[in-house]
């Protein structure tokens, strides 16, 4: 899951990143490797979404606040693979009424069977020299 952006708090999320329920999966960053995506996932992500007209959001911490982690990064580290973390919108995360929206199950499903059906002619044809 991936924070949405919670009416009361809106200045609590970086102003050019703020993941809204209904407007997509979201490409979860993070400049200290909190999260796993890196250039080269992040690239191949964006790509397949615009491709196949599938809405994507970058959800991207304020600087100046903390931010949670996933287990994505250790996997990452130990596996050597290329990864990326991705979600759904969500409002209120780890409270007693946290929700998000149907629409981002359909997404997602769009999402990950276009990823499969591209990702290996897609990363096959970039060129990372």
């Amino acid at each position: 899951q991936a924070h949405a952006v919670h009416p009361n708090y809106e200045d609590k999320h970086e102003r050019n990143h703020k993941t809204r329920l209904h407007k997509g999966v979201v490409l979860k960053i993070n400049s200290n490797q909190r999260y796993t995506t890196n250039a080269v996932s992040g690239a191949i992500l964006k790509h397949i979404a615009a491709s196949n007209a599938i809405p994507l959001q970058e959800f991207v911490v304020r600087q100046d606040m903390g931010c949670g982690s996933t287990i994505g990064p250790l996997m990452a580290a130990k596996m050597g693979i290329l990864t990326a973390d991705i979600g759904f919108p969500q409002l209120s995360m780890h409270s007693c009424r946290e929700m998000t929206d149907v629409t981002s199950v359909t997404h997602a499903v769009d999402f990950i069977r276009s990823f499969f059906e591209m990702c290996p002619s897609v990363q096959s044809n970039m060129d990372l020299s």
